[in-house]
């Protein structure tokens, strides 16, 4: 091969060459525009001045209880300050973020802490309680640092660990912060939902977390000073890589502890929100919420959506009340949401139902990732862009994760073939854009959550009445999807749905509790195998009363 002249004494230099990472979004944001409000926070207004210099003093004060780079720092926490703080603190020390689900069960976070083997927790009020129950079965004896939210205004109560803010006050304001030494060293691990057996840990990196965030403000068209309120919970991807993207583009967090339609609307209007993600579930219940809740807009808001497609009268409503709502698509995997579906103009003059048929599909390609396509996992060649024939939707390019933490096999798995697997079956329609149609591994969506069937099925076999049982995806109207579990009795046994439910309210977190039970005969194959997709369409057409 020939030599590349363009390559000769042409070298990577510290003058030429710097690792990438959002971290230096945040020292941009508050060289340039330190009065800027960066944090809104119910009364609380911090500038990016502020914002910065809290973050260095977390990452001084981590520092100082030794962490360095690799060590794990998790995070127990609501949308609040502390978890901005945290996005940038933890890395700047080197170390790699674990953000926690708030609505998991204490074995799985305990599973998760032993995991990533975490030095040190940063944990809400309203949380601990939860951590005491999960560190109680944890091999970790990691430190423990609370939270305490000015919004949340229930009783104190006694706990050993290190308060909050008394912990940043150790810290140095004018840290030296570490830049990665890497722009592949790890910035956070992120647990999916563990479809089949333990949850896995999915590595992103400084790189991938840069080039996302700056993909989110270019795909939602994000104007410098754009305001973002905070109903998609940080803990999920890293909150899709906003909390990065914000300061990028210098813009306002507008906090939200809980996701509720009067603090919504509220923001909306006196805090002239732009652009907000959620679930379908969030557009629902900000469309439902009395009249004297609601809020007039002068300007139009953003709203980005994944999960299950909105209804069309959804859609409608929500573009009645000044919403421009988009769908995206993506996995915890690949940073969030890295497909988009892109709006033509001219869409806008097709008839409603049209509109909510393309609106349903998950689209194309985020700027940042270099390749999306349907294929054939057998082949691994692209499926006809027919709109019909389905294959794995699979991805490529600097936006997809390093692999999964301390989990070989499934990282090569993932990534046999030189592609991302998602696991997702869809379609190519001819004009480039990519739907689905099924999920390989039955996870339900619910209310935005991830929900493994399979996990709830392992929940109702250790019932002794159950028999058979098979779960699968039921359409609701506020949660977009609820378990629906089939249930085949076994001989000399009863139970009704309340036993179940009950039973079930026990071995699982709330939201992975079926919504219904239906005692019937299920329907196999020849050769015994549970024919689900039969199951999903006798879900849809189930009366009200089918639990009963």
């Amino acid at each position: 091969m020939t030599p590349n002249p363009y390559n000769t004494d042409l070298d990577r230099t510290p003058a030429n060459f710097q690792p990438l990472t959002p971290l230096t979004f945040l020292e941009r944001a508050a060289s340039v525009f330190p009065d800027h409000t960066a944090i809104i926070h119910g009364p609380l207004r911090r500038s990016y001045a502020d914002f910065y210099a809290r973050s260095r003093r977390l990452a001084s004060a981590l520092a100082q209880t030794g962490l360095t780079r690799g060590d794990t720092v998790s995070a127990l926490l609501a949308n609040t300050p502390a978890m901005l703080e945290c996005h940038y603190g933890v890395p700047m020390c080197g170390a790699v973020l674990h953000s926690i689900n708030t609505r998991l069960d204490a074995a799985i976070i305990a599973f998760q802490l032993d995991h990533a083997n975490s030095r040190l927790i940063i944990a809400d009020r309203e949380f601990m309680p939860l951590l005491q129950e999960a560190l109680a079965l944890a091999r970790v004896k990691p430190i423990l640092i609370q939270y305490d939210d000015a919004e949340y205004t229930a009783p104190q109560t006694e706990t050993e660990a290190q308060d909050y803010e008394a912990f940043l006050a150790q810290g140095d304001p004018a840290f030296a912060w570490l830049m990665p030494e890497d722009e592949w060293d790890a910035i956070s691990i992120n647990y999916t939902s563990g479809t089949t057996g333990d949850p896995k840990g999915v590595v992103s990196h400084h790189r991938g977390a840069y080039l996302l965030a700056q993909g989110n403000a270019l795909t939602a068209s994000m104007p410098k000073h754009a305001v973002y309120l905070w109903t998609l919970p940080m803990f999920h991807c890293n909150g899709w890589c906003f909390p990065w993207t914000l300061s990028a583009i210098i813009g306002t967090h507008v906090c939200l502890r809980q996701v509720r339609a009067e603090p919504i609307w509220n923001a909306l209007a006196d805090d002239r929100v732009t652009h907000l993600c959620g679930a379908p579930i969030v557009m629902s219940l900000m469309i439902s919420a009395p009249e004297t809740v609601k809020r007039a807009l002068d300007h139009t808001v953003q709203f980005f959506t994944a999960a299950a497609p909105p209804p069309e009268k959804l859609l409608a409503d929500m573009q009645a009340a000044g919403f421009a709502v988009t769908h995206l698509y993506g996995l915890t995997e690949t940073y969030g949401p890295a497909v988009v579906n892109d709006w033509h103009e001219s869409w806008s003059d097709l008839p409603p139902a049209r509109q909510a048929a393309l609106k349903s599909r998950q689209g194309v390609r985020y700027l940042p990732l270099e390749q999306l396509d349907v294929l054939d996992p057998e082949t691994m060649l692209p499926v006809p862009r027919d709109g019909q024939t389905m294959g794995e939707v699979m991805f490529r390019g600097n936006v997809v994760m390093k692999g999964y933490f301390r989990n070989p096999k499934a990282t090569a798995e993932a990534f046999s073939g030189g592609w991302f697997h998602s696991g997702d079956l869809g379609v190519m329609h001819p004009d480039g854009y990519i739907q689905l149609k099924d999920r390989s591994k039955d996870v339900i969506i619910s209310g935005g959550e991830n929900i493994s069937s399979i996990e709830v099925e392992e929940a109702l076999y250790r019932h002794p009445a159950v028999a058979v049982v098979a779960v699968v995806a039921m359409p609701h109207e506020k949660w977009g999807e609820t378990p629906c579990a089939f249930i085949e009795l076994a001989p000399g046994h009863a139970a009704d749905a309340a036993a179940l439910r009950a039973w079930c309210r026990q071995e699982l977190a709330a939201y992975k509790v079926p919504g219904r039970f239906v005692f019937t005969a299920i329907p196999r194959t020849s050769t015994g195998k549970i024919q689900k997709f039969v199951l999903r369409e006798t879900a849809k057409t189930l009366p009200d009363d089918a639990s009963l």
